[in-house]
């Protein structure tokens, strides 16, 4: 399910804004002066979707609407009448379907009879919060001020289960978000802090330290190829145990020509070759044979559509990140001067000089932290794109602009393009700079104020 437009009256009391999003195109940018609500339509799309209730709750509007294209609509109103919530209102969500004469509702409250937690248990099991009077945390990463339910909400995921906190979204609620994804990048996405706490490091009471968002998702990209590797190797393992009696037994492609079969052989070299150039796969010490077409007879024959065949089997495992590690590379890469990223299998991202007799190290290789921030930042919000964002998701993106060369701003577009093409993906921005938008004012809504 995909939406379609999302409009919010009576923000700050001033703003009435409608935003129709481009289906065709997969990109809407919103723009508009300081002040007029473009990050805040993010963050209340996220947290609708994401459980992030409390951004609604404490942002001032009357009603917030998103539409959907099989001709719903879900409205979210303020639920002033429960105090119960301290400072911030209750929500009612309005879902209409059937050419909006079906209307399901839902009041959604924190429960509070269970997860209770102490200030103390914040230090303990969730990262990067400082406490500045009793009830109020400064987040580190993006300086922002939380009080316990915000807390609750956003980093639930860091609490043992039996102080996680439930929230009632429940029956058609539940089966809506499952059917839109939405994904958030933010504006401050280059400091982050490790969910997996070392607990003597916990118990011993040090302060959890932040690191560089770059580094953490240089150690995922090792992990989730090293999946790979291990399903590749099982996969082989397989095969090449009942290659022999399928050899004997079966032709995999009995109707292809020996011409054809030696044309997928080489295809499938070349993917092969793909794969080490990517950094998923090692060099092979053994060269393929040379087999001249004249000396395949019925036998031969049968046996090499069953290699072929396996091959394929084999390299499949790769079929989900190939193409993205491949997009990734060619994206940095056309933007980085004089360095070159390269993938490890072992290291995740390798960033090689290339011109390594200018330093000390013979390889030339540097850390991904040495980075510039504007080239982290370009690496960072990349590869949140290709794979943390689950295909067919509208993707919010906050100021993409941050730190990046003019001329990067400009391609922008064109890279969206590529990976929207690739993994399915609407976008919605909000940015500040025309380079960003770069003559396509077709994509563009103007987020407008009050008539004068």
């Amino acid at each position: 399910m995909r939406i379609i437009q999302a409009s919010i009256t009576g923000l700050f009391g001033v703003f009435d804004h409608v935003i129709p999003f481009n289906l065709d195109d997969r990109i809407t940018i919103i723009h508009a002066p300081n002040g007029y609500g473009k990050t805040i339509v993010l963050k209340m799309l996220n947290g609708i979707f994401n459980d992030r209730y409390s951004e609604l709750r404490k942002i001032p509007y009357k009603s917030f609407q998103v539409r959907f294209d099989d001709d719903s609509y879900l409205e979210v109103l303020k639920d002033d009448a429960s105090p119960t919530l301290g400072k911030m209102s209750g929500l009612v969500l309005n879902l209409y379907k059937l050419n909006h004469k079906e209307k399901l509702s839902l009041n959604l409250k924190i429960d509070r009879s269970s997860g209770k937690i102490s200030p103390s248990m914040i230090d303990d099991f969730i990262p990067g919060l400082h406490q500045i009077s009793g009830e109020e945390w400064i987040y580190e990463p993006t300086g922002e001020s939380l009080e316990i339910d915000e807390i609750m909400e956003r980093f639930n995921n860091y609490l043992p289960v039996s102080r996680k906190r439930n929230l009632k979204a429940e029956g058609w609620f539940t089966e809506l978000k499952e059917k839109v994804h939405v994904y958030l990048i933010e504006s401050q996405r280059l400091l982050s802090f490790s969910e997996n706490r070392n607990e003597k490091r916990r118990m011993s009471g040090v302060p959890p330290t932040p690191s560089l968002t770059v580094n953490s998702y240089s150690k995922e990209l090792v992990y989730a190829i090293k999946e790979r590797l291990a399903s590749y190797a099982s996969v082989s393992q397989s095969l090449d145990r009942s290659f022999p009696t399928r050899a004997l037994k079966q032709k995999a492609y009995k109707d292809l020509s020996s011409e054809e079969l030696l044309k997928k052989l080489e295809e499938l070299e070349k993917d092969r070759n793909g794969l080490i150039e990517t950094g998923l796969l090692e060099h092979d010490r053994d060269e393929n044979p040379q087999i001249p077409q004249d000396e395949i007879d019925e036998s031969m024959r049968n046996i090499l559509s069953v290699y072929v065949k396996d091959v394929e089997e084999k390299l499949k495992v790769f079929d989900d990140i190939t193409g993205k590690i491949d997009l990734f590379r060619r994206i940095i890469n056309s933007k980085f001067s004089y360095k070159e990223l390269i993938i490890s299998r072992e290291k995740g991202f390798v960033v090689r000089s290339k011109y390594p007799d200018q330093y000390k190290s013979s390889s030339g290789d540097l850390s991904p932290d040495s980075l510039s921030s504007g080239e982290q930042h370009e690496l960072v919000l990349l590869y949140e794109l290709l794979f943390k964002v689950k295909e067919n998701s509208l993707v919010l993106i906050d100021e993409p602009e941050l730190s990046l060369h003019v001329g990067w701003q400009i391609n922008f577009l064109n890279d969206l393009e590529e990976i929207s093409k690739l993994a399915n993906l609407d976008f919605l921005i909000a940015t500040h700079s025309p380079s960003i938008i770069h003559g396509r004012w077709d994509l563009t809504v103007e987020l407008k104020g009050l008539p004068r």
